[in-house]
């Protein structure tokens, strides 16, 4: 999809859509040119299936990939997150519940280990390479609490930057791309951090909020990203993606 078609896309996306639910009301939708579908079981789920899409000239959905991806969520299930899009009622993501925040979230930054993104991905798209110095704190008395903050030395190191650092050396971290959960206007002390799409770790085992996958999976999507797109990732519960999936203009999947 070159950028002309992106752009024409966008222009062609919806604005606005009736919420479902019991108390219908109008929420703005994010002009996004490529989506990311996460669905899982339910609420419990530690994994699920990630699908990629694109909108055409006439802003309609298309698939990006013939396949869908497998994918890892939280230990803990799923819980709403805060993003994009306000969400129903129910349980919310908090620090350390180990749960795969849920929600429309815009995809951000990525961050790795290599000197740029991988060959073919979009020269465009903002990427940073990971430094010794690089932090992203995760304790909510932090005033830097889940952001990402880039240490000066010079100045002195503070006490909490061991253990509040991107550890680089893990091969988990090679790439990960920000999911940009509690973040706009300013993170919530206390409702959740750190959360990527980052590589699948050897074990299969979930993880602690992030979502994860196959290194060559992953590598597909840093490909596949537009900057001039506006990428957002929604993950749901099937029956949320079911209830949800007209308000929020969702693809079919």
């Amino acid at each position: 999809m070159n950028r002309r078609h992106v752009l024409r896309a966008l222009s062609a996306a919806p604005l606005l859509a009736m919420h479902s639910g019991s108390a219908a009301e109008r929420v703005a939708l994010p002009r996004t040119g490529q989506m990311l579908l996460g669905i899982a079981e339910d609420w419990s789920s530690t994994r699920g299936k990630l699908y990629a899409f694109h909108r055409d000239p006439s802003g309609q959905w298309t698939a990006s990939f013939s396949d869908d991806l497998s994918m890892l969520l939280g230990r803990g299930g799923l819980a709403w997150g805060r993003g994009a899009v306000p969400t129903p009622e129910g349980t919310r993501k908090r620090e350390g519940d180990r749960k795969a925040p849920a929600g429309y979230f815009a995809i951000g930054k990525v961050y790795g280990y290599e000197a740029s993104l991988p060959e073919g991905s979009d020269p465009r798209y903002p990427y940073r390479q990971v430094t010794k110095w690089d932090a992203w704190p995760d304790d909510p008395k932090n005033p830097y609490y889940n952001r990402h903050v880039v240490i000066d030395p010079s100045q002195g190191v503070p006490d909490w930057f061991d253990s509040q650092k991107m550890r680089l050396g893990d091969y988990a971290y090679h790439w990960m791309v920000e999911i940009k959960h509690n973040t706009d206007p300013q993170p919530v002390p206390g409702g959740g951090s750190a959360i990527f799409f980052h590589i699948m770790r050897r074990s299969g085992s979930a993880s602690f909020g992030c979502t994860t996958m196959k290194q060559s999976d992953l590598e597909r999507v840093l490909r596949w990203l537009r900057a001039d797109a506006n990428p957002h990732y929604v993950l749901l519960p099937r029956a949320e993606y079911e209830r949800l999936k007209e308000a929020w203009d969702l693809p079919e999947i």
